[in-house]
This record gives structure tokens, C-alpha cells and sequence, in this order.
């Protein structure tokens, strides 16, 4: 067995500790009346309608004239992308051409504690604002839920020089193409400015041939095209390098008609929702969960002895990566709006976690009362479980990231199954694919890493500390 250090064990301890403490409780600084959250914890999490309830609203357009069909599904389109801008993914979007009207369903504020629906949906109601602008130059990058990278707040002269706004663009439409190189159908956006418009494009085109005009939606980048050319009439089209889908070249044309939306919307109806289960439900699941740890937690010790207290040590760090990665706690991993599945998906993979931990210690349990030493036995146990714990993981990672691409924000799979942003699903393929990860990173890799420091010192070198025979 290759020897670990024996301090690593109190290391990886005191970090997985340090990790729990912080992903429940957050850091938190206080100046006055106000709170400043260095490290968001548990507090901070924003519950789906299922549990905290949230706000329903119909907007319509605020002019009398019948918006058309084209007009609705951008104003749909931009509802939708400032909900997954603003990390909600627990929303529900119905649009009604007949009558004008969009319905929107989306959860509080994990800081709301005043239950205003109006001031929840004003953000939303707003006009979007497109705007193209001359370089590509961003302040700062996220990212989205989609796994895909957010460029945010233009900057330099990306942020002084607008060279078109929405009102410019008479309209933006998806259309098949080929391409001259590979012969491949392929799709691009086929824009038709008004007369302004392209007097002020012909010139930025003329000027910045070869460099970039990115598009921005309010504060986000949606694009960045290169000019290969002047474009003097007014009719352009966008592409990209590796070509549009159907779904994106629809996703985007939709953005940029939105910001030309010739109508503000407005609320026509406001209600708000009432949870499924609601708070003492939510206090309720915490403590059972807290129950069902501790039980778990004295079988491990009880039946595997050191080695199910060092499972008991990477369990705990395999709830505090799940609870982190969902609260955002990591400044590259967006908060994350939490729903029923979604807690059935942590829930699920804590029993994954727990069944890793199980596997590994009956394998090194079993190699010790072969008549292995206990190096050898820990090698062996290590080794021959891996397999196992793979093979499961694996499945069900593929699972989790399959519901994730069906039920998550426009992505590659939309183009077959359609646009289906529905939050719940999407939250549990969320919550079961980082456990997993979680259970990789703590049920296999730092169990092991423990075991092995630990069997370095004089008193941890009994069998049947681990499960085995007494000598």
C-alpha cells in the first residue's frame, strides 16, 4: 500500500469541517445596520414555489393594438432569460396568443421577507434594452445555468460606443443556410435595419471591418460577430463559427426582436402562491434530515468502527459540496432556486454516498478476515470496490445530466424536445449530478486518502478497528 503522511488525515478533516460550517452558516459581516455576505450559507438559498410559495403575474402589451405572434414569443423569450439571468430556474411561462397574455409563475427572493409581488415582478415587466456595440469587451464573467459562460457589463469602449439599439432593427429572423466550405446546411440570423439604422451600421461597418460589434441584452452579452465587410443596405446577416442550431438561431433572433418590441409590457393580473408544503414542512424535512444523519452515522461507527468514522467524515463533506454548490457558496457556481426533486436528488445521492462508503469498508473488512494485513487489506478493499462504485455512479451521472439537457434553459436537445425550461425536473438532475461528483470527490478519493494516514499511526493498526478479527 503506497504510504500517505499521517498529518494528512487531520488535514482533510479540518477542511471538510471547516467546508460544513461554511456552506451552512455562510460568513457574514456586519457594519451598522447593514449585512455583508462574504460566503453564502444555507440562509441564502432561494426555495422553489413548492416550498416558499412565490408570485404569479400576467403581463400583456400596454398599447391596444394586437401584438402578433412574432411579438409575443419575444416578449416570452425575454421573460425567460432574465429568469435564468437572475439563477431562478423554478419558474413556469405560459403565453396566450389569443389573448395577449403571458403568465408567469416564479419563486421569492431567498431575502424576501416582505411578500411584495409587485416589487418581485418589476424587474421583469421592464423593456429590454438591445443595444450593438463596437469591440466585445466585458467586465466580468459567470456561469449560466446552463453550464455555458455569461459575459456581463460591457466595459471601455465596448461600453462608450453604441453604434445601434433595438429600435433600429426593423426585424431579426432565423433562416437555413449552406456553407460555401463544408457543403453542411447550417442556420444564421438575417437582420433588416430601418433607415437609420443602416446609414449609422454602413458607417461602424465600414470602420471596424474585421473587428468585432458584439450584441448586448441590458447588461449581457448574447453575441459578439466579426465584420467581414461593409454593409451599406441595411440587410446583414450574423453567423457563427462553427454554425447556429435551429434552436439558438431562433433563441437569439428572438433577443434581438425583443429589444425592438414596440410595446412596454404591463401587468395585468397579480396573485401570489401559496407553497406546497410551506415552511413548518421545510423545518420538519431539516430535522429528519438531521435525524437520519445522525442514525447513519452510529450504524457506520457501530458496524465498521474507524473506517465508518472516516465515512462519517467524508459524508459530511459530501452534504457541505452539495448544500455549497446550490447556495453559492463558490463565485463560479451561480445560486440555485431549490425544489422538492431537487431535495429528493440530494437525498438520493447521500444514499449513494452512504452505499459508496458501505462498499469500500465491507471490501476492506472482508480482506482482513482473508487473513490480509492491514495495508494490504486497505489496498485490496480500495481497489476491488472501485469498480462498483463507478459503474453506479456513472449511470446515474449520465441520467442526471440527460434530465439536465431535456428539462434545462434552450440548449442542444431543444431543437427535439422543444424549449422545456421546467424548473423542478431540471433542479433534481441539478442536485443528483453534484452529489455524485461530491460522492467521487469525498466517498472515494478522501475516505481513502484518511484510511490510508490514519492506519499510519500505532493505535490505528488493530484489525478490528476496521472490521476484522481481533489478534
Amino acid at each position: 500500500m503506497k504510504r500517505v503522511p499521517k498529518p494528512v488525515f487531520f488535514i482533510v478533516a479540518l477542511l471538510i469541517l471547516l467546508l460544513t460550517y461554511t456552506s451552512i452558516f455562510g460568513i457574514k459581516g456586519k457594519n451598522g445596520d447593514n449585512t455583508t455576505t462574504y460566503i453564502k450559507g444555507v440562509g441564502d438559498i432561494r426555495w422553489g414555489i413548492d416550498i416558499n410559495g412565490g408570485v404569479e403575474a400576467t403581463f400583456s402589451p400596454a398599447t391596444k393594438t394586437k401584438a402578433t405572434k412574432e411579438q409575443m414569443d419575444s416578449a416570452e423569450s425575454i421573460i425567460k432569460l432574465r429568469l435564468v439571468n437572475n439563477n431562478i430556474t423554478d419558474y413556469e411561462v405560459y403565453t396566450d396568443y389569443n389573448h395577449d397574455r403571458i403568465i408567469v409563475r416564479f419563486p421569492w427572493k431567498s431575502d424576501e421577507k416582505t411578500f411584495d409581488p409587485q416589487s418581485a415582478i418589476d424587474e421583469l415587466s421592464a423593456t429590454a434594452l438591445v443595444t450593438f456595440r463596437e469591440g466585445g469587451e466585458y467586465t466580468t464573467e459567470t456561469t449560466g445555468s446552463d453550464g455555458q459562460p455569461v459575459y456581463k457589463t460591457p466595459k471601455g469602449t465596448t461600453a462608450s460606443s453604441i453604434i445601434l439599439q433595438g429600435s433600429d432593427v426593423v426585424s431579426a429572423k432565423p433562416e437555413l443556410t449552406q456553407n460555401s466550405t463544408t457543403g453542411q446546411s447550417t442556420y444564421q440570423i438575417a437582420l433588416k435595419l430601418s433607415d437609420s439604422g443602416t446609414e449609422k451600421f454602413a458607417e461602424a461597418t465600414k470602420r471596424l471591418k474585421g473587428q468585432t460589434i458584439s450584441i448586448w441584452m441590458d447588461d449581457v452579452r448574447i453575441s459578439a460577430p466579426t465584420v467581414d465587410e461593409e454593409i451599406p443596405d441595411g440587410n446583414c446577416v450574423i453567423n457563427s463559427p462553427n454554425g447556429f442550431t435551429a434552436a439558438e438561431a431562433s433563441s437569439l433572433a428572438n433577443k434581438i426582436n425583443a429589444g425592438a418590441l414596440p410595446f412596454k409590457l404591463t401587468t395585468t393580473g397579480l396573485n401570489t402562491i401559496n407553497p406546497t408544503l410551506g415552511k413548518s414542512s421545510l423545518n420538519a424535512m431539516e430535522l429528519a434530515l438531521v435525524i437520519a444523519f445522525a442514525l447513519i452515522a452510529l450504524f457506520m461507527v457501530f458496524v465498521f468502527r474507524l473506517q465508518g468514522f472516516v465515512a462519517v467524515i467524508s459524508l459530511l463533506g459530501q452534504v457541505a459540496l452539495m448544500f455549497a454548490a446550490v447556495s453559492g457558496y463558490f463565485p463560479f457556481i451561480n445560486s440555485f432556486t431549490m425544489t422538492l426533486p431537487g431535495i429528493a436528488g440530494i437525498i438520493l445521492s447521500i444514499g449513494m454516498g452512504v452505499d459508496a462508503n458501505i462498499i469500500t469498508a465491507t471490501r476492506i473488512k472482508e480482506e482482513l478476515w482473508a487473513g490480509k494485513t492491514l495495508g494490504m487489506a486497505i489496498a485490496s478493499g480500495d481497489k476491488n470496490s472501485f469498480s462498483a462504485i463507478f459503474d453506479g455512479n456513472i449511470t446515474t451521472a449520465i441520467v442526471a445530466v440527460i434530465l439536465m439537457l431535456v428539462f434545462g434553459p434552450t440548449n442542444i436537445l431543444s431543437m427535439i424536445f422543444g424549449v422545456s425550461t421546467t424548473g423542478t425536473i431540471y433542479s433534481f438532475g441539478y442536485t443528483l449530478l453534484i452529489g455524485i461528483i461530491a460522492n467521487f470527490v469525498f466517498g472515494v478519493f478522501t475516505t481513502r486518502m484518511m484510511s490510508k494516514s490514519l492506519s499510519g499511526f500505532g493505535f490505528a493498526r488493530s484489525k478490528w478497528l476496521y472490521g476484522g478479527p481481533k489478534e
